[in-house]
């Protein structure tokens, strides 16, 4: 029973819009060369925070969605389209 339960909850953050944004960053970062460092240099935000946005951890902002795409030299749009963010509905989510 334990084993299922942690099999949810990992498969549950897994499939969170904060992993896969955090996924489609890291995927960029790396396109680009950057280490996490030069990207939280690039869009003044803290080392620490990009890596918490990689892991899905943190849920950044509108205005820190806007300055890391930015950084790196993708727009918002694209980003979500072309890195595979796709934004699910209400009651996708709920079931």
């Amino acid at each position: 029973m334990a084993i299922l339960v942690q099999y949810c909850f990992v498969t549950q953050k897994h499939s969170s819009i904060e992993y896969r944004f955090g996924k489609a960053i890291r995927r960029r970062r790396r396109e680009l060369d950057l280490s996490q460092e030069e990207l939280a240099e690039k869009s003044g935000l803290h080392r620490n925070y990009i890596s918490g946005i990689e892991t899905g951890e943190r849920n950044p902002s509108l205005k820190n969605i806007v300055k890391l795409a930015a950084a790196l030299e993708i727009s918002v749009s694209d980003l979500f389209v072309n890195y595979g963010i796709e934004v699910k509905s209400e009651s996708e989510t709920n079931s």
